[in-house]
């Protein structure tokens, strides 16, 4: 089994000259957790930003600002800001013990497949979740690459 039979390779991805705004809303219209970061420039992988990431740099509801400086905050924010830079990354052709080594332990959840400097798909820990399943229950049916993240 390898990275590349089970990761998504339809992946959704932003530019790192966008803005925190961007990256939350296309989080809550695709539903995706993870979304890599290509360079604006090169369309190189230069990062990864997570649900978890724009979450932590938002400010507290709690807080005494107004709406329109909260909402500035997410307008005004480089997504460089959020995103975690150089993200790990793994060969599709690596086998996929080595990818669930690397989630379990990095305690990550998503794993970005690059192959000769190019993204090529991400494997998450629901994709890995899937062929857990698969094992327990003894089915060999062919997986749907639409997979989640």
């Amino acid at each position: 089994m390898l990275v590349r039979d089970y990761m998504t390779t339809n992946v959704t991805t932003l530019t790192d000259d966008l803005r925190l705004l961007d990256a939350a809303l296309m989080i809550r219209r695709t539903g995706k957790r993870h979304v890599p970061i290509l360079s604006a420039e090169t369309g190189k992988l230069v990062g990864i930003i997570s649900d978890r990431d724009i979450s932590r740099l938002a400010p507290s509801i709690l807080s005494k600002q107004s709406q329109e400086e909260y909402n500035r905050v997410f307008e005004e924010t480089p997504i460089t800001m959020a995103m975690t830079k150089d993200p790990i990354t793994i060969s599709p052709d690596a086998p996929i013990i080595d990818a669930v080594q690397i989630l379990y332990s990095k305690k990550i959840g998503g794993l970005l497949a690059v192959e000769d400097g190019e993204l090529k798909g991400i494997l998450t820990v629901s994709d890995m979740l899937g062929l857990l399943s698969e094992l327990l229950t003894g089915s060999d049916k062919s997986r749907s690459m639409t997979g989640g993240s």
